[in-house]
C-alpha cells in the first residue's frame, strides 16, 4: 500500500460478521501523526502524575485524597480527549477504524502506529473507568452526572461514524461535540466551584450558553461537510455545508459579543476568543485546500475552546 495516499479497504469478515463490516479509510502516518503521538502520550501521562501528586498533597486523607486526585486526571484528559478529536479531524482518521465500535482486533497495534483515532478511544475508555470509580468512591449528583455525560458521549460518538460515513445527520455530530464539552466542564467545576450544583451552575453562567451554542453548531459545521469534503469558497452560502459555516460563524461572534457585553468580569476568554474567530477563518481555508486532512489547525482551534471555557470556569467567584 503506498505510504503517500489514504486508502480505502473492506475490513475482512474473519475480523467482524457480515452485518459490522464498513469501509475503512487509512489516514497516513506521517512525521506530523508521530509527533502527534509523542504529544498526547506526554499529555495523557502529565494527566495521571498531576493527579497523583493532587492525591499526595491535598489536605485530604485517605478516599478524600484519592477522589481529588481523580478528579484533577479526569479533567486533564477531558481535555485530552477533545484535543484527540481534533488531531483525528485534521489528520484525516476519522475513519480509520471505520464505523465499528469501540474497538478492533489490531487496536493496539493502530496506537502504537500513532493512529489518532485509537488514541481517542483508548482515552475515552480510560476516562469512562475513572468515572465509575469516582462514583463508587465518592457517590453523588456531580460524579453520577458525569458518568452519565460520559455514557450518552460515548452513544453520540458512534453516531458520529455514522455521520461521516453519510448515514445520520449531521447534528448527532453537534450533539456529540457538545457533550463532550459537557463532560470538561463537569468535572472542571469540581476544582474551581466545588459544592456547587453542576446543572445549576451552567444554567447562571451566560457565557457559557454561547459558547456551548458555538461548540454545538461548530460540530454541526463538520459533520454536514461529511469526511473529507470541502466546504468550498462562497460569497453567498449554496449548500447546506456553507449555510452550516455561515451559522457557526454567527455564534463565534455572539460569544465575543456576550464576553464582551459582560466585561470584566471574563477578560482573557473574551481576547481568546476574539483571536479564535480568527483562527475559525484560518481553519475554514485549511479544509478547503486540503479537505481530507486539514491539519493540526483542527486540533488548535479546538485546544482555544477549552482555554476559553477555562477561563471562564476559573474566574468565578
Amino acid at each position: 500500500m503506498p505510504s503517500s495516499q489514504a486508502k480505502i479497504r473492506q475490513i475482512d469478515q474473519s475480523t467482524f460478521p457480515p452485518s459490522s463490516q464498513s469501509s475503512v479509510v487509512e489516514g497516513e502516518v506521517t512525521t506530523t501523526v508521530r509527533v502527534v503521538r509523542l504529544l498526547i502520550t506526554g499529555l495523557v501521562l502529565a494527566a495521571v502524575v498531576a493527579g497523583i501528586v493532587r492525591g499526595l498533597t491535598t489536605p485530604d486523607s485517605g478516599g478524600g485524597a484519592v477522589v481529588s486526585g481523580l478528579f484533577l486526571t479526569q479533567v486533564a484528559l477531558a481535555a485530552v480527549l477533545i484535543l484527540l478529536g481534533g488531531f483525528v479531524e485534521g489528520l484525516g482518521f476519522g475513519l480509520s477504524l471505520g464505523t465499528n465500535w469501540p474497538y478492533t482486533s489490531n487496536i493496539w497495534v493502530l496506537l502504537i502506529q500513532g493512529d489518532p483515532e485509537a488514541a481517542h478511544r483508548i482515552v475515552a475508555t480510560l476516562v469512562g473507568l475513572i468515572a465509575i470509580a469516582l462514583v463508587a468512591l465518592d457517590p453523588g449528583s456531580l460524579t453520577i452526572s458525569g458518568l452519565v455525560l460520559i455514557v450518552v458521549t460515548a452513544l453520540f460518538g458512534v453516531g458520529t461514524l455514522h455521520v461521516l460515513a453519510g448515514r445520520l445527520p449531521s447534528i448527532v455530530h453537534g450533539v456529540h461535540g457538545l457533550l463532550a464539552y459537557g463532560v470538561f466542564l463537569c468535572y472542571l467545576c469540581t476544582l474551581y466551584v466545588p459544592g456547587v450544583d453542576f446543572w445549576d451552575y451552567v444554567g447562571d453562567t451566560t457565557a457559557l450558553h454561547a459558547l456551548l451554542l458555538a461548540v454545538f453548531l461548530g460540530g454541526v459545521t463538520t459533520g454536514q461537510r461529511g469526511f473529507g469534503q470541502a466546504i468550498g469558497a462562497f460569497d453567498v452560502p449554496r449548500r447546506l455545508s456553507q449555510w452550516a459555516v455561515l451559522v457557526h460563524v454567527g455564534s463565534a461572534l455572539g460569544v465575543v459579543a456576550t464576553l464582551g457585553w459582560l466585561m470584566p468580569a471574563y477578560p482573557v476568554a473574551f481576547y481568546v476568543s476574539v483571536s479564535q474567530v480568527l483562527v475559525g477563518f484560518l481553519l475554514f481555508h485549511a479544509v478547503n485546500l486540503r479537505p481530507k486532512n486539514p491539519g493540526i489547525l483542527v486540533a488548535f482551534h479546538q485546544g482555544m475552546v477549552l482555554a476559553i471555557t477555562l477561563a471562564i470556569v476559573s474566574a468565578w467567584h
